[in-house]
């Protein structure tokens, strides 16, 4: 499996699957045709579009796409009638295969009602969209800041090497606001380091780990005592001390 970060629009990512064997290309979230274009036609077909969620900025490529390359569009049941050109249905749960490659469907709204992830368990790879980022969350735009808590946890009990591709080049400013109310934490002032470097030669930040994200992105670590502590919430639960993070950021 070999994964192509194509920057989209002013901040998106696309992602361009290639499985060897059957020579299957996919792409997940096509937000912008032109910078998807240029990337697929180097295989000169275009098999399957996934879709995390309907937002403009991830299916925005989905109708030109299938129109040149006669793609099979994929999102979730019950985002038929958002999701433009969509043809195959996914259930929560459901596992499929793309090529000889197989990817369980991982139901996470609070983002949208209908947004989803794709989990490639042998791979150990997953495409959150704009649930999870590097250092962050989505808003909550369609869904509850507990519907968001729960998606989240899903994803924090992948297993901890699973590399996670996010929707959007978000981790530096996401980076300002988890140091911000984790000051301390040293995971998180290697990680700039790191994000630094990358960013100054123009690099993607991105695939993180579950296991970095789990040291430092303040949005998997409402559990952590320092954290409550630093918010004025030790006694209060879980989701609550994430729904303070939330709408911190919110307005941050």
């Amino acid at each position: 499996m070999i994964v192509k970060i194509i920057p989209c629009l002013s901040d998106n990512y696309s992602y361009l699957i290639h499985e060897k064997e059957t020579g299957t290309v996919s792409i997940v979230d096509p937000s912008e045709f032109n910078a998807c274009d240029k990337i697929i036609d180097k295989y000169k077909k275009l098999d399957f579009v996934l879709n995390t969620h309907h937002h403009a900025d991830h299916v925005g490529a989905n109708l030109e796409l299938k129109k040149k390359y006669n793609s099979k569009i994929l999102g979730f049941n019950s985002d038929k009638n958002r999701i433009p050109g969509i043809d195959i249905l996914l259930k929560e749960n459901q596992k499929y295969k793309i090529g000889n490659l197989e990817f369980e469907v991982i139901f996470i709204p609070g983002h949208t009602k209908g947004h989803i992830a794709f989990f490639f368990k042998k791979e150990k790879i997953a495409f959150t969209g704009d649930t999870l980022f590097s250092l962050g969350c989505g808003r909550v735009f369609e869904g509850t800041h507990k519907e968001m808590f729960n998606s989240l946890n899903k994803i924090k009990n992948l297993p901890l090497d699973t590399k996670i591709y996010c929707g959007h080049e978000y981790t530096n400013s996401n980076l300002i606001f988890c140091l911000k109310h984790d000051p301390k934490n040293s995971y998180l002032i290697e990680k700039k380091i790191d994000i630094e470097k990358k960013l100054n030669s123009n690099q993607p930040t991105i695939p993180s780990t579950i296991a970095e994200e789990i040291k430092t992105n303040i949005f998997l670590r409402f559990d952590d005592p320092v954290i409550k502590q630093g918010l004025g919430l030790k006694d209060s639960s879980d989701v609550e001390v994430f729904s303070k993070l939330r709408d911190l950021k919110d307005s941050f």
